[in-house]
């Protein structure tokens, strides 16, 4: 299993060398981002796709049934671990800072793992509020995966175009008022598997979904 230094060098690799979008508002798309043995250990989780039913456009619909890189699964998961520990590290924090333009330090790391099946969307929203970062990560394997990124768009109504859903690959972007997302219903057969990875404010209120709870992450102080 790849340590969490060596995922946190490959992460900060990928978010360097990323291809930018600047339309219709700034955006990466990093590939290629964990290592392939920290990938394949993410898709051996021993998580099962919640029988959810309609989302009704929102993941909270059926809070019950997600999945995150919580303190228990940090526990139980080497590969929970590592993950969770190379985004928590200066190292990719500050690389986030250098590509993306935001200092995330004094938040808090939030990775949820989603396993969606057909019928699943998303209506367009933003994340602005308590999320700081965005980064949608695709480890989808099945066929048709390809089509399965993330929806971007112009505003709430307008459709830009639909992130490449390459495995290891990712969106992110920083929230901001701008930032719609989303993701339109269409065919899925078989399991969309992703990380969503966030780092949030102190005001975030679902406490048991942070990586670490009660430690906000930090990145190195200039010298």
């Amino acid at each position: 299993m790849d340590t969490a230094a060596e995922v946190a060098s490959q992460v900060e690799a990928s978010l360097r060398r990323a291809r930018s979008e600047a339309y219709p508002y700034r955006r990466w798309y990093p590939q290629a981002i964990l290592p392939e043995a920290a990938a394949r250990a993410v898709e051996a989780l021993p998580f099962e796709p919640p029988a959810i039913g309609d989302t009704e456009g929102k993941r909270e619909t059926h809070n019950s049934s997600r999945r995150f890189f919580d303190v228990e699964n940090r526990r139980a998961s080497d590969v929970c671990e590592s993950v969770a520990a190379a985004f928590e590290s200066p190292q990719v924090l500050d690389a986030i800072y250098e590509v993306c333009g935001v200092d995330v330090s004094g938040n808090y790391l939030r990775i949820e793992h989603c396993l969606d099946t057909e019928g699943f969307w998303l209506a367009p929203h933003t994340d602005l509020g308590v999320k700081k970062f965005t980064m949608l990560l695709y480890l989808s394997t099945d066929p048709g995966y390809e089509s399965w990124g993330t929806d971007v768009y112009v505003d709430a109504d307008t459709h830009y175009e639909t992130a490449p859903g390459t495995y290891n690959s990712a969106l992110v972007f920083v929230p901001a008022d701008n930032t719609w997302h989303g993701y339109h219903l269409r065919p899925l057969e078989g399991v969309r598997r992703s990380l969503i990875i966030n780092y949030v404010t102190e005001e975030w209120r679902n406490r048991h979904e942070l990586a670490s709870p009660d430690t906000p992450v930090q990145r190195r102080v200039p010298a």
